[in-house]
């Protein structure tokens, strides 16, 4: 078993890494002294944030991506739990869901538009 250090986007790891054969290539000391940090707990993707202007209740962008799907349009009658649109963000789409009963007051969000984080999609009333 070797131990090594590993920096990945600006953190160091430390390794352990069992040999199995011989290897080709020579070993190498590191250049230059690492530090050890513990890796970080992987972050949880946070709900669609939502404000409460006085006409309603705006669902915002919980993160940049492109409007895949628009489920809803203005008027339509929705509950809390409905899939109002389709956000694709790294190679992945995520439901945006209504956080409240009510009828959809405007849908600012549109079929292929790219959006950033906090950019408002849909007001329910």
């Amino acid at each position: 078993m070797r131990k090594f250090n590993i920096t990945v986007n600006g953190k160091t790891y430390e390794v352990v890494v069992e040999e199995t054969g011989v290897s080709s290539a020579p070993a190498q000391a590191p250049s230059a002294p690492v530090q050890t940090a513990s890796p970080e707990p992987a972050k949880q993707e946070a709900p669609a944030p939502v404000s409460v202007p006085a006409d309603g209740t705006t669902i915002s962008a919980p993160m940049p991506g492109t409007i895949l799907k628009v489920n809803v349009e203005k008027g339509a009658s929705v509950k809390k739990g409905d899939v109002l649109l389709v956000l694709e963000a790294m190679k992945m789409e995520n439901d945006i869901q209504s956080p409240v009963d009510g009828t959809v007051i405007a849908v600012q969000a549109s079929k292929g538009a790219s959006v950033d984080t906090g950019a408002p999609l849909v007001t329910i009333g």
